[in-house]
């Protein structure tokens, strides 16, 4: 605790997704105070064709605190 999930489109190799994870961990553990070991990231690929359904309509405005929730158009 806590969980950082981040969801993408597939196309970046697991190397790209561990460094990301990575550098999430780190940013979390300065800005929580958390240590390392209390944090985990996890990576999803979430194909286009999904992204509305499973990931753009699931997220409340409201919870969205940095950024803009991409949209499929």
């Amino acid at each position: 605790m806590p969980h950082i999930n981040v969801k993408m489109f597939p196309g970046r190799d697991d190397e790209k997704k561990k460094d990301l994870a990575d550098k999430l961990l780190q940013c979390a553990q300065e800005a929580l105070g958390c240590p390392a070991e209390a944090l985990s990231v996890s990576v999803e690929d979430v194909a286009p064709e999904d992204w509305n359904r499973d990931v753009g309509e699931k997220i409340p405005e409201d919870k969205i605190y940095s950024g803009e929730m991409y949209k499929v158009k």
